[in-house]
């Protein structure tokens, strides 16, 4: 048996084993788990080990139809099975490898774009930053450093951190300018990926934050969000979190191309990619924070891995022409 053709994953509990199948993955698992006849088989193996003319018998089928079934059971690696002298010679012994499945669906695979450059940023990795109280860092173990002292961010720990916060201020980040490297042609777009919300001190789904978003010390627009959340646990947050703390955030998607700069496909600004200079640089430098002079001074919460509801960093796609 070529146990490499399928992918599994063995779950002990204190009394069985446990296969999770992987819809995309496993798919001759599941084809042998359509028939019946081959389910019974399982059961009547689950406390038992038997041979196959014990196993027709107790099923009232015939011979050849349990060997078969059980022939293609041990393919897929559900049963164990082992030789051993009988009353009229050699026999097999069979027996069930796992007691439970469990079927994990994956998601359809989307068609990837050979010409889009991505770089993912952990959220504690900024390179500068100018922050205001309420203010602080988190990592999926605990609170990095000291709440609501600035100076927190400057602590190397800060590259452990999954969620940052603070009222007003900004982090800035360097990315690669891996486009420079490309012999794709010049960039046609370029994408900003980030899960973010307003910050206040316990949570208000109704607390408006102005966001701004600078690339190489140009705004390119800004981004209202509409609160706080707290109604209930983000889905990567860690349980130590305690609930009255901010939770998830909405994940937000940066364009900026020629006609201009969106924000989730609606214009937020006329910046495009020619002022941001970017063939000018080795590095993209993105700007988060709150500026001084936005209508609503609201906070920042920003997520990363191991927070919220989305389980990444701040993602940068690059498009070259093609």
């Amino acid at each position: 048996m070529n146990h490499t053709l399928i992918m599994k994953k063995t779950v002990e509990n204190s009394k069985s084993h446990a296969l999770i199948i992987n819809s995309s993955r496993d798919a001759k698992v599941l084809q042998a788990l359509r028939s019946g006849i081959r389910i019974k088989i399982l059961e009547l193996l689950q406390n038992q080990e038997l041979n196959v003319t014990e196993i027709s018998k107790k099923l009232a089928i015939p011979q050849s139809t349990a060997a078969t079934s059980i022939l293609a059971l041990e393919e897929v690696g559900l049963i164990n099975s082992h030789s051993a002298n009988g009353v009229k010679g050699g026999q097999k012994i069979c027996g069930a490898r796992y007691k439970e499945f469990i079927i994990s669906f994956s998601p359809p695979s989307l068609p990837v774009n050979q010409n889009m450059i991505e770089v993912e940023m952990p959220v504690g990795l900024f390179t500068s930053h100018n922050v205001s109280a309420p203010c602080g860092l988190c990592s999926r173990d605990g609170i990095l450093g000291f709440l609501d002292v600035p100076s927190t961010f400057f602590s190397p720990d800060r590259i452990k951190a999954g969620l940052v916060w603070f009222e007003k201020g900004y982090v800035e980040y360097k990315f690669p300018n891996n486009a420079l490297y490309s012999e794709k042609g010049t960039l046609k777009r370029l994408e900003l990926s980030m899960e973010m919300s307003s910050e206040i001190p316990g949570t208000d789904k109704k607390w408006l934050s102005d966001i701004s978003v600078w690339i190489n010390g140009v705004k390119i627009g800004v981004w209202t969000s509409p609160g706080d959340f707290g109604d209930r646990r983000g889905k990567y947050t860690p349980p130590f979190w305690k609930l009255e703390g901010s939770q998830y955030g909405i994940l937000t998607t940066w364009e900026v191309s020629a006609e201009g700069t969106f924000v989730d496909h609606q214009k937020v600004s006329p910046v495009n990619l020619e002022k941001l200079h970017l063939a000018d640089h080795h590095s993209i430098k993105v700007r988060i924070g709150v500026d001084e002079s936005a209508q609503h001074i609201g906070g920042l919460n920003i997520f990363g891995k191991g927070f919220g509801d989305h389980d990444q960093n701040i993602i940068i796609r690059l498009y070259p022409e093609s």
